[in-house]
């Protein structure tokens, strides 16, 4: 899998939106070729973090911060899909028995309903008191820090290392 280039020289919104694509598509690269078991190996105890968890996480993150936030859509439409105010931490829990296809399939639906949600916005729209921009930023930050996790996830599952 080849993640996109990020453009040294762009206007504002081409440059945010290129590096989140290369930082969903660094996702997907980290989870590629393993099997639905190494995905949810698990980091270290007491830690419940795995490759598909964050996949997961991401989708709610994405849906959140995208379509609920900045697409105003309601939770009826736009929900958390893993996890409930009960089990807050179930996008990384509860996955044992996860169809891995599916979970995969739903990322990268989200994605494309993200898209089109923040592209209907400009980048100086406030949207539950941050700009647009702001919240763009924070989803670079969320995904290269949550790579970042992956990186030590693949390593621990095979011994890949780097990009």
């Amino acid at each position: 899998m080849e993640r996109p280039r990020v453009p040294l020289f762009a206007d504002e919104r081409t440059m945010l939106d290129a590096w989140l694509d290369f930082h969903r598509a660094t996702l997907l690269m980290k989870c590629a070729g393993l099997s639905d078991e190494q995905l949810k190996v698990r980091s270290a105890e007491p830690s419940t973090l795995s490759l598909l968890g964050l996949v997961r996480h991401m989708t709610e993150v994405e849906r959140s911060w995208f379509r609920r936030r900045i697409g105003g859509e309601s939770s009826d439409t736009a929900g958390p899909r893993y996890y409930t105010p009960q089990r807050e931490d179930d996008d990384f829990d509860a996955l044992d028995s996860a169809p891995v296809q599916e979970v995969f399939d739903a990322y990268l639906r989200e994605i494309d309903l993200c898209k089109q949600a923040a592209g209907r916005v400009g980048l100086d729209e406030v949207r539950h008191e941050r700009s647009v921009r702001w919240i763009y930023t924070h989803m670079v930050e969320e995904y290269a820090r949550h790579n970042g996790h992956a990186d030590l996830l693949r390593e621990r599952i095979d011994g890949s290392k780097g990009t």
